[in-house]
């Protein structure tokens, strides 16, 4: 019985070789590693995503949430009318979700019966489906006309309210 061995061939034969063979096993990776961060980390980016980090986005993720709105009083205040169409014909022009209809005598009647101040109360307060002043941003002088201005296209016969500093006036 023969052993027979199989010789391990090697492409390295000598120490030299070896070496070399060690050098660039280490320095080869390392370039490639350097070649691949330095195309990647240095040329702009297209696509989804790609301006993340621009200032502007930036400032869109850190904006504020809310901001404060000073409103200033004094200015000319909006007629019964000028209300109305900003705010109240959303629901009271086609008479959605339960609201008297804008000229509708019928439907204001009842309402009519309680007299202005319940009216004012419930379009201050809110009632029913409405919320208060209707979701709108008037004074309540404003609301007042605009009562009047809803009530009396239904058959009322209700006086335009006083300017509050009319008011204030006249009861000195």
């Amino acid at each position: 019985m023969s052993q027979h061995h199989d010789e391990h061939h090697s492409p390295i034969k000598t120490p030299k070789q070896l070496i070399l063979a060690v050098i660039f096993a280490f320095l080869v990776p390392i370039f490639a590693i350097a070649l691949l961060v330095r195309n990647v980390g240095t040329n702009p980016r297209d696509g989804a995503g790609a301006d993340a980090m621009s200032e502007q986005a930036v400032a869109e993720r850190i904006h504020p949430i809310g901001q404060v709105q000073i409103k200033l009083e004094g200015g000319p205040a909006k007629t019964g009318e000028q209300v109305f169409k900003n705010t109240c014909s959303a629901c009271h022009a086609a008479g959605m979700m339960g609201a008297p209809k804008f000229g509708d005598a019928a439907a204001w009647g009842p309402r009519l019966g309680q007299g202005f101040e319940a009216l004012l109360h419930s379009a201050l307060k809110g009632k029913g489906n409405m919320s208060p002043q209707g979701g709108g941003d008037n004074s309540d002088y404003e609301v007042a006309r605009a009562v009047v201005y809803m009530a009396n296209a239904g058959g009322a016969k209700f006086e335009e309210p006083k300017a509050p500093a009319a008011a204030a006036s006249a009861a000195n």
